[in-house]
């Protein structure tokens, strides 16, 4: 595991609530896997551990890694701008898109910030070119709510990804995505074959519920990733 003292190179609004920060690593090696995490410092002040949204292939190619974290007044983090100093300590975890899987179906589950991890895997199966379907399910309480979701829908445009997206509260008529909580059925429409690998990454109701629905679809428990801290 590593500790780099690094800088901001981008800050980027997602959402309302959240920000995309881009850390340059100055030509630091940093390698890492689709799915894991970092521990990022502002200060000193060890925040809580973040998953890497960018792909490793990204990484290699740009230089830098790229986080998604939600911003809550008068923290650390608010002050955050480019060319801040930043402490980064990782990676870690084992929530991770395999770099050989057998299989040739993959679903994505993501609810709110649960997309930075899966982005980073999404993002590394399409660079790759790894053979498959790739489906991705995102729920967010609000259609502001959705991170990356002009770039999700241009892949889905382009054919690498099956996109749904659902919200689950306030919605105004134009809304072009499902409205309302994960489902069974909504899951049922993703799934090709019970040899489908999929992850799950959001909040802990989501978590405990998805997997559950999967297996009940016929998805055996190996095949099942989730990620909880």
């Amino acid at each position: 595991m590593a500790t780099l003292e690094l800088r901001i190179s981008q800050v980027r609004r997602a959402t309302p609530t959240t920000r995309q920060f881009r850390v340059d690593l100055a030509g630091a090696s940093f390698p890492y896997q689709p799915g894991q995490a970092v521990i990022l410092a502002v200060g000193g002040d060890f925040r809580m551990p973040y998953s890497i949204a960018s792909a490793p292939l990204e990484t290699d190619r740009g230089g830098y890694l790229e986080l998604l974290t939600r911003i809550e007044p008068g923290t650390r983090l608010s002050d955050v701008k480019r060319g801040s100093r930043v402490t980064l300590q990782g990676p870690f975890g084992s929530f991770i898109f395999p770099a050989a899987p057998s299989e040739r179906s993959f679903l994505f589950v993501a609810g709110g910030t649960g997309i930075a991890p899966l982005r980073s895997m999404i993002r590394q199966a399409v660079l790759s070119g790894q053979q498959g379907n790739l489906h991705l399910l995102y729920s967010a309480r609000t259609p502001a709510d959705f991170a990356y979701l002009p770039e999700l829908r241009k892949l889905a445009r382009d054919k690498k990804l099956d996109l749904a997206i659902t919200a689950t509260r306030e919605v105004p008529a134009r809304w072009r995505g499902d409205r309302g909580r994960i489902t069974r059925d909504r899951l049922s429409a993703l799934i090709d074959t019970p040899e489908t690998l999929s992850f799950v990454c959001g909040p802990a109701s989501m978590v405990d519920d998805v997997p559950r629905m999967l297996r009940e679809l016929g998805v055996p428990e190996e095949r099942i990733r989730i990620e909880e801290w």
